[in-house]
């Protein structure tokens, strides 16, 4: 059997003696292109054979995987970095047949985003030798190199800004399981990220109901997601192609500007989005102007917000991750809020630590569920906590689905207890749309930061002082 961690292990240790890698994020985004490639190359072959060899790969013939990376003895040193260099990437991020072939443009968008940061073209080829080892046709292979695959993605966590894009998988798989997607059903995320919800409701959905190819075929069309950034658009590529999604549906394009808020048309609309949105920072230059005037706002995760009410069908579910600050806030901050209460009943809200997300961010999270469709009447709020004994999450103590049983068991029937009370939609109006809500069955405490959630803190007043500033200075113009 093969070792999958071990050749995994190996590729690491190879890639830390090259000169041109510099930290995780780097090395991750390098095996990422050169795994894609060896992936696609192994269903290549697989469509190939199934197809009685009518089957035609959107990869020219000479850059195919098998003819020049295959050979274990093949091309290396500066002739393999010269033709990585000057011809792999170039020719793959320009295929002119990407306008046609869907498969093609998910190959152009991958090669456009990313990089060969590697520059001993030796080490490379032992890199090259090492994956040539897994077959990704092989079903017992390819799940072992599941769990390793997301083994590497938790390690974007500690690599910089890149632990933006991973999302905890028992936070992916508990909002899966109390939105729960059925087969036929359009689940999308627009930020998408590595793809953790998309795989999640995959499994989901693959566990419950589907039965026979019809319901591959199905499930393949209904998975939908966008995603800006390169490096996690290549990493959740090749995560559904793990999955058995042949030619994932997945934008490379800013999800707030792709479409303009009122271009969003019935036919764009789905059943259901699980998504955690950026939060903390602000979007692009223009991109607010897509909205109507008064939700425009520079704040990532209320623009989110509003777009993916927008994108919901009527009677279409969320479950979704927002931070405190979207919680609470005047201005087009009460607006949106309004809007999510008047259009979607907000059912529940669960209040996470602030720690589930170290050690990329350490402000607190929020999970909301809500249907849209009518307006809300009340809302369910739910306090998570801690393990008992354990002062915070970390990298080696992160959350964990057995956690959420308690949670799943209340959820059936909703009752009020000292983690969970009622507030009704009266209350919320009088208070401004405030739904930061505190737990009423615990006596206020005064609150102890870290020196992580102190900088987090001051990151955000200082971006709530630009946005000001910025809006200062539309008016004096």
């Amino acid at each position: 059997m093969v070792n999958i961690s071990g050749i995994i292990k190996s590729i690491q240790n190879i890639m830390r003696k090259d000169k041109g890698l510099n930290g995780d994020a780097q090395r991750i985004e390098q095996l990422g292109w050169m795994l894609f490639l060896k992936i696609f190359d192994d269903k290549d072959i697989e469509m190939a054979e199934l197809s009685d060899d009518e089957y035609i790969s959107p990869i020219p013939t000479e850059l195919q995987w098998r003819n020049w990376a295959k050979d274990d003895e093949g091309m290396t040193g500066d002739a393999l970095l010269t033709f990585i260099d000057n011809t792999l990437f170039p020719t793959l991020k320009t295929l002119p047949s990407a306008a046609t072939n869907k498969r093609a443009l998910l190959i152009k968008e991958v090669f456009e985003g990313n990089n060969n940061y590697m520059k001993s073209g030796t080490l490379i080829r032992q890199v090259i030798n090492k994956l040539d080892e897994i077959n990704f046709n092989s079903s017992k292979d390819k799940h072992l190199f599941g769990e390793i695959y997301e083994t590497i993605l938790k390690e974007l966590q500690s690599a910089g800004n890149s632990g933006e894009f991973y999302t905890p998988r028992a936070i992916t798989q508990f909002i899966t399981d109390m939105v729960d997607p059925k087969l036929g059903e359009i689940v999308f995320d627009p930020a998408c990220g590595t793809g953790g919800f998309l795989t999640s409701a995959i499994e989901h959905i693959r566990a419950r109901e589907v039965k026979n190819i019809e319901d591959r075929v199905t499930l393949q069309h209904s998975i939908r997601g966008i995603e800006l950034k390169p490096l996690p658009h290549m990493l959740a590529l090749i995560n559904l192609i793990l999955h058995d999604i042949e030619v994932p549906d997945i934008t490379y394009d800013d999800a707030l500007a792709v479409k303009e808020y009122t271009a969003i048309k019935p036919s764009d609309r789905v059943d259901c989005i699980l998504a955690n949105p950026p939060f903390g920072g602000t979007v692009a230059d223009g991109a607010e102007t897509s909205f109507p005037s008064n939700y425009r706002t520079k704040e990532s995760a209320d623009l989110f917000l509003i777009l993916m009410i927008q994108y919901l069908k009527n009677n279409g579910r969320a479950g979704i991750v927002l931070p405190d600050g979207s919680l609470t806030g005047d201005g087009v901050k009460a607006r949106i809020r309004e809007k999510l209460l008047t259009d979607c009943n907000l059912h529940t809200i669960v209040r996470l630590p602030n720690s589930v997300f170290q050690p990329y961010a350490s402000v607190a999270t929020n999970l909301l569920f809500f249907t849209k469709g009518t307006p809300t009447k009340e809302i369910w709020y739910y306090e998570h906590q801690l393990p008992e004994g354990q002062k915070s999450y970390s990298k080696t103590k992160p959350i964990k689905i057995s956690e959420f049983d308690p949670l799943k068991e209340w959820w059936q029937n909703k009752k009020d207890n000292e983690q969970a009370w009622k507030v009704d939609i009266k209350t919320i109006k009088e208070n401004g749309f405030n739904l930061d809500i505190k737990n009423p069955h615990k006596e206020e405490e005064e609150a102890i930061h870290t020196s992580s959630e102190l900088l987090d803190m001051i990151h955000e007043s200082f971006a709530k002082s630009d946005a000001l500033l910025n809006k200062l200075k539309e008016e004096l113009l």
